[in-house]
């Protein structure tokens, strides 16, 4: 799993990081119902300064969690489950 986040939806180093730990901490949740594939995170919105003063707040965090977990959830519907050997 990669996270890349462009500064255009984060401008502060420290908000980029927050999110691709966030990604990392969903994606470990969700590590067992997904297909061996390559995954692209890409989230709706930008981090809005003026709405998250932090730059990982709760608030923030909490956020995140919620759209990166219906990313994933929507992901492991639309993806089949491979079979192993």
């Amino acid at each position: 799993m990669g996270a890349l986040l462009p500064k255009r939806w984060a401008k502060r180093a420290v908000t980029r990081n927050t999110i691709k730990r966030q990604i990392f901490a969903v994606a470990e949740q969700f590590e067992s119902r997904l297909a061996h594939f390559a995954y692209v995170v890409r989230l709706r919105c930008a981090m809005d300064r003026a709405h998250f003063v932090s730059a990982s707040s709760n608030a923030m965090k909490a956020a995140l969690r919620e759209e990166i977990s219906a990313l994933f959830t929507q992901g492991v519907t639309r993806i089949p489950a491979t079979r192993h050997a």
